[in-house]
């Protein structure tokens, strides 16, 4: 039996999209448990918190504005960057935590969908979307890399929901748990002060609109000859 080789990932044309079911493509094929992207992404983060341990950045809120958390005040006097450099930033090793669970695991099924190029893009686009929603409700500080995770999640579940009749998915209850986290972190965000929904809203509503506009790289069953 001769090695099985991988085709190429191909994008999703007009003619793939009618009814097919059984012709559909399984959406879980392929996906690689180490997403390069994804994993540079929580590297960096992690990085980042090491670095701001080490230079006490989470000390008291000074330090951690120092640091280049979001406020309001200090990137209408033009310090802009601050958009950015809030993303990577976190304010405790839970917050930092939970957000690479999320990342890993949206940032896979995203990754696999779209490409470590489109997938990084995305990122910072719905992380920027974040940080403007969230300079637009509040003075802040604000830091924490949830809007741009937010984003990611939306764009899966657009993509998914546009292309259902190309892509199988084999476990239902993907969706459900992103859903389920999603409004667990809102609802969250609506009983703590901490918690800065708006940048997780802007995140999402970024993601969603990439997810409507994308064409996502499709995998072809992996051939085998004898």
């Amino acid at each position: 039996m001769s090695v099985p080789e991988r085709e190429e990932p191909i994008d999703v044309t007009a003619d793939m999209l009618a009814p097919r079911p059984d012709e559909r493509i399984d959406f879980e094929q392929g996906m690689r448990y180490a997403p390069p992207a994804t994993l540079a992404l929580i590297a960096v983060l992690v990085s980042v918190f090491t670095w701001q341990v080490a230079t006490g950045a989470l000390a008291n809120r000074a330090a951690i504005i120092a640091a280049g958390a979001l406020v309001r005040d200090r990137v209408l006097a033009g310090e802009w960057w601050r958009l950015a450099s809030a993303m990577v930033l976190h304010g405790s090793a839970e917050h930092l935590l939970g957000n690479c669970i999320a990342l890993y695991i949206v940032g896979m099924a995203c990754e696999h969908a779209l490409g470590s190029a489109r997938m990084l893009a995305l990122y910072a686009a719905s992380g920027i979307a974040g940080s403007l929603a969230s300079m637009l409700s509040g003075p802040g500080p604000s830091v924490g890399a949830s809007g741009a995770i937010f984003g990611l999640m939306a764009a899966v579940i657009v993509v998914l929901v546009r292309f259902r009749d190309v892509y199988h998915v084999r476990d239902k209850r993907i969706a459900l748990v992103l859903a389920g986290w999603a409004a667990y972190v809102l609802l969250t965000g609506l009983a703590d002060p901490m918690i800065d929904n708006a940048a997780h809203l802007g995140g999402l509503a970024a993601g969603a609109l990439a997810g409507l506009l994308a064409q996502p790289c499709v995998r072809p069953k992996i051939v085998a000859s004898q």
